[in-house]
């Protein structure tokens, strides 16, 4: 599968995080946007291929920003990375439509599966 030329935005308040998913996303061809709050994403507009959110973030939390989203009609690929993985988090997060969901710390492979789903045709027309 091809992704490159694809723009992934990133959002994390974890600068550290933001640089390693960000190297992990141009090794795969694919361009990066680096976002240390959900605020500062909104408010750039990112029209992103692909979304990569931290889940506990001050402010508005990753799953919000993912509601917010969907409830603009933005059918954007999302994926949300945690350190705090838990069940009813994860319930809201596939409820809300993301195409996935990882714990940190995560493999690379991992993500990169992540990745490839989240921005394979169709992937991002399910609720």
């Amino acid at each position: 599968m091809s992704l490159t030329d694809q723009e992934v935005c990133i959002v994390d308040d974890d600068a550290s995080v933001r640089t390693a998913v960000s190297s992990l996303v141009r090794s795969l061809g694919l361009r990066a946007r680096l976002f240390a709050s959900a605020e500062e994403f909104l408010a750039a507009g990112c029209a992103a291929d692909l979304v990569i959110s931290d889940l506990q973030m001050p402010g508005i939390s990753g799953i919000e920003l993912l509601e917010l989203l969907r409830a603009r009609a933005d059918r954007v690929p999302f994926i949300i990375i945690t350190a705090f993985l838990q069940d009813t988090a994860q319930g809201r997060a596939t409820q809300a439509g993301a195409a996935c969901m990882l714990g940190k710390p995560f493999r690379a492979d991992a993500l990169i599966g992540c990745i490839e789903r989240a921005l394979s045709p169709g992937a991002h027309t399910h609720v």
